[in-house]
């Protein structure tokens, strides 16, 4: 996956906070933004908007401030997502299609490929109202202790915001792992010419004794098959067994001008 790419993917997951009371808890979900990879920050009618106690808060994160987007509705702040997820803390009277947070970050992540989503968080003592909630496709709740469930908005966000980020993570590894298995292997009869070339080398060295060869090369077998070498890395190994045969032989022409200058 190119770096543009990332970069574009990330920044399809918007974070809206809506009507936010204290300037200073906006800081610092911009600090836990950014420590998971997003930037894009939409702020729903602030009660208080950013100023020094909250760039102070956000630490390194200042850029995720100051390019912060400020709208009057939470209408406005979703209109281009085709995706949102709203968090709520209790459940409501009305059910709604709800989602754990690991698979909230996976939502997220699936669909931020075709277009922008949301995760919107709510006012610090009541969160979203029920006409908030259900502008969103699905609600998320985080499975805090029930005896003490009180999350600031800051720790929801960077929890929220972890939760897409790993499965961003998860799903770079398997597009690696599907390049990684769309690598040319050997075919057999290559497989074969390297094997005998890797015994004919050892034994030129002396490592593989001719009369008593043992179980050398099947346990080398098991071993390069569980590596599975590919063309490209099979060849690598023929040239550097290339090398082994001329040293090899230039050991061997040497130990014959040392006989027949003896004999002389």
């Amino acid at each position: 996956m190119s770096e543009s790419l990332v970069d574009n993917l990330l920044d399809n997951v918007r974070i809206v906070l809506v009507n936010t009371s204290d300037c200073r808890n906006i800081g610092s979900a911009a600090r836990a933004m950014k420590t998971m990879g997003l930037s894009q920050l939409i702020l729903v009618d602030p009660i208080e908007m950013p100023n020094g106690q909250a760039q102070a808060l956000a630490a390194g994160a200042t850029d995720v401030l100051a390019n912060a987007k400020v709208v009057s509705t939470l209408e406005e702040a979703i209109s281009e997502c085709g995706l949102v997820v709203g968090t709520s803390a209790r459940s409501r009277t009305l059910p709604w299609p709800m989602l754990e947070p690991r698979g909230c970050g996976v939502k997220l992540i699936e669909e931020a490929h075709n277009f922008p989503v949301a995760l919107v968080f709510g006012r610090e003592s009541s969160g979203l109202t029920n006409d908030e909630l259900q502008l969103c496709h699905f609600h998320v709740q985080i499975p805090a202790n029930p005896e003490y469930s009180s999350l600031n908005l800051a720790m929801a966000v960077q929890t929220l915001s972890y939760e897409v980020r790993t499965s961003f993570l998860l799903q770079q590894d398997a597009q690696h792992q599907k390049s990684t298995d769309d690598e040319e292997y050997p075919i057999v009869e290559e497989s074969e010419r390297f094997y005998q070339h890797f015994e004919k080398a050892l034994k030129g060295t002396g490592f593989i004794v001719p009369s008593h060869p043992g179980l050398v090369m099947t346990k080398l077998r098991r071993l390069f098959n569980r590596a599975r070498p590919d063309v490209k890395e099979l060849k690598m190994m023929r040239g550097i067994l290339a090398s082994v045969d001329r040293a090899n032989a230039k050991n061997a022409d040497s130990q014959t001008e040392k006989s027949a200058d003896k004999n002389k």
